[in-house]
């Protein structure tokens, strides 16, 4: 394989943050307190999911006050990473 033709079989690639962690501080990932938000894609547009894995009552999560304005940060921040369905960003 020539040099030129090796490097047309060359992909890019990218370094891309799909979730963020906001819980309080001191405590571990694994903590009921941490709520991920992440992007997610079904093959029809990114879009944004907020789950708490401490919670057993499905469709829900619990917001305290004190987390809003970091965890309206991190959603705000995932939301306009998001690349729509038709592969334009």
């Amino acid at each position: 394989m020539t040099a030129h033709k090796h490097a047309a079989l060359m992909l890019q690639y990218e370094q891309r943050i799909m979730t963020i962690a906001v819980m309080p501080v001191g405590q571990p990932t694994f903590s009921e307190l941490t709520t991920n938000v992440s992007i997610d894609d079904e093959c029809a547009g990114e879009f944004v999911i907020v789950e708490q894995s401490g919670r057993t009552d499905i469709g829900k999560i619990a917001i305290c006050p004190d987390e809003w304005p970091t965890l309206r940060a991190a959603i705000d921040q995932m939301i306009s990473e998001c690349r729509s369905g038709d592969g334009a960003e």
